[in-house]
């Protein structure tokens, strides 16, 4: 395992997930983008030399991903006067946050996003060559991004329309956070990515716990959401039966809630 390659993601991710200590939550929102989006820009430019046609596509499909979801963030936080709120109503618990707490965060989800990226990283190092693994990746990954993005423009368009009830069309029919299915999709491509590319037992478990930990976060983001939900719009006939018949994360898998309904 090359531990100085990882410690250069690692330092990389450090200083572009410090903008949480301008506002917290962006060590996990903005930070998290602009990481993923330096990390691909990295292993792009500095192995160049141990590139491939097929690493080098990874590396900017990598860098499109962070892009994107670190710009659509900030225009949400720009344009999106709710959303705004939302944060603002978190600053204040953030800024009373202690220094320690704000560094264990920032050490936390740099080292998250090296891991999440580590199986493009140990292809590349190992100069793995090109097969139907990091092709599969590659597509699967790209499919992820425009899911994602599909269902972050539908929610969008849906909000403006009725601001008193969740988005329930387009890929709100299908799973109801779809912009979370379409993140579990990419890191998928990701991981994907990586077989057959480990060296050793270390690579494949340093890979794997960034999947397993990124899945966990977008199951535990599912179900602050839905409880958040329920509070919102728990009293509302339409939102429960939109939520008692649409699976929450996973199509065709009758899990339909995380959290406990607030009802009596």
């Amino acid at each position: 395992m090359n531990i100085q390659g990882l410690l250069i993601l690692f330092s990389i991710s450090l200083v572009f997930c410090s903008v949480g200590f301008y506002k917290f939550v962006y060590f996990m929102s903005v930070g998290y983008g602009l990481s993923v989006a330096a990390i691909g820009a990295t292993l792009l430019i500095y192995y160049n030399d141990k590139s491939t046609t097929a690493t080098i596509l990874a590396c900017l499909i990598m860098m499109i991903y962070g892009i994107r979801l670190a710009g659509f963030l900030v225009y949400r936080e720009l344009k999106n006067g709710a959303y705004k709120k939302v944060l603002s109503d978190a600053t204040p618990h953030s800024k009373s946050m202690p220094l320690p707490a704000k560094i264990g965060m920032w050490i936390g989800m740099a080292l998250l996003y090296v891991l999440q990226t580590s199986p493009l990283f140990f292809r590349i190092d190992n100069m793995t060559g090109d097969n139907l693994f990091i092709y599969a990746g590659c597509a699967i990954s790209v499919f992820g991004i425009l899911f994602e993005s599909i269902a972050d423009i539908q929610k969008s368009a849906q909000k403006k329309v009725r601001m008193d009830m969740v988005a329930t069309k387009g890929l709100y029919k299908i799973v109801r956070c779809p912009n979370y299915l379409g993140e579990i999709i990419f890191w998928t491509g990701v991981f994907v990515e990586g077989i057959t590319a480990y060296d050793s037992v270390f690579e494949f478990i340093f890979a794997a716990i960034g999947y397993i930990l990124i899945l966990y976060v977008m199951v535990d983001s599912a179900k602050r959401l839905e409880s958040k939900q329920n509070k919102n719009y728990g009293d509302k006939e339409e939102y429960r039966e939109y939520a008692d018949h649409t699976p929450i994360l996973f199509p065709f898998i009758p899990l339909y809630h995380l959290a406990k309904s607030e009802r009596s």
